[in-house]
């Protein structure tokens, strides 16, 4: 039978688990979500590895590199480190791998990066991946001013912290990407109706067809070097239309 140690960790794992949940509900954004999700990583590394400080970096294709951390001087240093491109909570989150350096003053690795570290009083870190679904990815760092100060049960820590929130973190890109997708899909919509609406107009005013319409919207918009969309709002304004365009789709 599980000790008592090992029970009142699986009731703290599901307390965080819980709370994760929560979150992913309650978030207006990734961003969000993320800035909540390291605050509670922190506050799970307290205690023996001393004044810990965390952040995390989320990367996604065709998006630009969403990060957070758990307090002003986790986002400086982190600054640091995507200022050179290269850090332990990149590498984790690029590469997939955990990244432990001991000590900044004595550490071989990012030569640089390892410097301007230094040079902030910090002494040891932590990047750990998190595994998301495919074309994403994401890493979490651990910074303490203490060198060594993540052991071996340190890193099992860390680890089971990057399991613990991958799930939740899952669910929140999953949802941030759905409700993308939904804006730009009633985006294409309006401009679709706007777009349909001028031709109408067009049609009206010079007695064409919608094929010679066409033409002529779209020769307006490559003379002028404006978007289709934005001639066609110009010409519903100027025969009265000017209250925005709505469609029937509702996200």
């Amino acid at each position: 039978m599980p000790d008592e140690d090992e029970l009142a960790r699986e009731v703290e794992r599901d307390t965080v688990t819980a709370r994760l949940q929560n979150m992913v509900l309650e978030s207006e954004d990734v961003q969000h979500f993320l800035t909540g999700m390291v605050t509670i990583a922190a506050e799970s590394f307290t205690g023996a590895y001393g004044s810990v400080f965390c952040g995390v970096t989320l990367l996604r294709p065709r998006s630009m590199i969403t990060v957070a951390s758990s307090s002003e001087e986790a986002q400086l240093v982190d600054e640091v480190q995507y200022g050179f491109d290269d850090g332990p909570c990149l590498r984790a989150a690029r590469e997939g791998v955990t990244v432990h350096i001991p000590d900044f003053l004595t550490e071989t690795r990012f030569p640089e990066y390892r410097e301007a570290i230094a040079a902030h009083g910090l002494r040891s870190a932590l990047g750990i991946p998190i595994r998301l679904d495919a074309g994403a990815s994401a890493g979490l760092d651990f910074y303490s001013t203490e060198a060594n100060a993540f052991d071996d049960q340190g890193i099992v820590v860390a680890e089971r912290i990057a399991r613990d929130v991958s799930q939740s973190l899952r669910l929140a890109v999953r949802m941030a990407e759905l409700s993308s997708a939904t804006s730009n899909m009633r985006a294409a919509m309006e401009s679709r109706t706007t777009i349909d609406m001028a031709l109408g107009a067009i049609m009206a005013q010079n007695r064409c067809d919608q094929e010679e319409a066409i033409t002529i919207l779209r020769r307006a918009s490559s003379n002028r070097n404006v978007k289709l969309r934005d001639v066609a709002t110009e010409i519903l304004g100027s025969v009265g239309q000017r209250k925005p365009v709505s469609t029937h789709f509702e996200g």
